[in-house]
């Protein structure tokens, strides 16, 4: 398996595991913190399997940005965060970084 869709699936294990911390209402709801621990635990694993081929500065600027930009628009749609031009501007900018990142690691 490309280790490039590894990692979109570990991005996405993250992410659960990040909606599963909000639902756990401080670490209080049982169900949701075993979301937390086997989101978590199955994100890092594939994690580590992407980086017996790629680059770790490429593979944790794409974890980190892609996890943060998806976990940002969830919190809007879903939580009904606030959605403002300086939140749009600041992930504008993380996802920037990462690409800025990734070019100068090739």
């Amino acid at each position: 398996m490309s280790p490039w869709l590894i990692l979109s699936l570990a991005i996405l294990l993250e992410v659960g595991g990040t909606i599963c911390l909000k639902l756990s209402h401080g670490m209080t709801q049982a169900l949701p913190l075993v979301g937390v621990v086997l989101f978590y635990l199955s994100a890092f694993a594939l994690m580590s399997v992407c980086l017996k081929n790629l680059e770790v500065g490429a593979v944790y600027a794409i974890w980190s940005g892609a996890g943060t930009a998806l976990v940002a628009m969830i919190g809007v749609l879903y939580f009904g965060e606030s959605f403002t031009w300086v939140k749009i501007l600041g992930l504008l900018l993380v996802i920037f970084g990462v690409i800025l990142l990734r070019q100068t690691l090739l």
